[in-house]
């Protein structure tokens, strides 16, 4: 069983041609039920973000807009994902075998990216021997 796990979420997008990471945050879970908590936490963060209510007060009238339909809907991806108990049960199975788990979903101008592993599945990687090479 894994008990330590390293949580990242990031945005990706292009700007000068070149595509860019932005970190949107980062969390050591001590658990593998805190690093779900984590994810979800953040998934509904974007979406809050993404989607928000056109009546709150701190947006000017008419600052927000309906996008085409053609465009994914990220904000309801997440919060699906969220609310889908077998997404998390494979989830957390993942992480508990140390494997890497990424859950990656875009719109029509960025890449939104939950990225979650085990610290002791990293530590293990570490101990593979080195391939070394002659040299001469």
């Amino acid at each position: 069983m894994h008990d330590e796990f390293l949580c990242h979420v990031t945005a990706y997008g292009t700007c000068a041609g070149q595509r860019i990471g932005v970190p949107l945050g980062s969390y050591r879970a001590p658990t593998l039920a805190l690093a779900l908590w984590w994810l979800r936490d953040r998934a509904n963060w974007i979406a809050d973000r993404l989607d928000p209510q056109p009546e709150a007060e701190h947006f000017p009238p008419s600052s927000l807009v309906p996008v085409a339909g053609s465009v994914p809907d990220v904000p309801a991806v997440l919060r699906s994902w969220c609310a889908d108990d077998d997404q998390q049960e494979l989830v957390a199975e993942q992480l508990a075998a140390g494997r890497l788990v990424r859950i990656a979903m875009n719109d029509d101008t960025t890449e939104y990216e939950l990225l979650a592993e085990s610290v002791d599945a990293l530590r293990m990687q570490r101990t593979i021997p080195a391939l070394f090479l002659p040299v001469g």
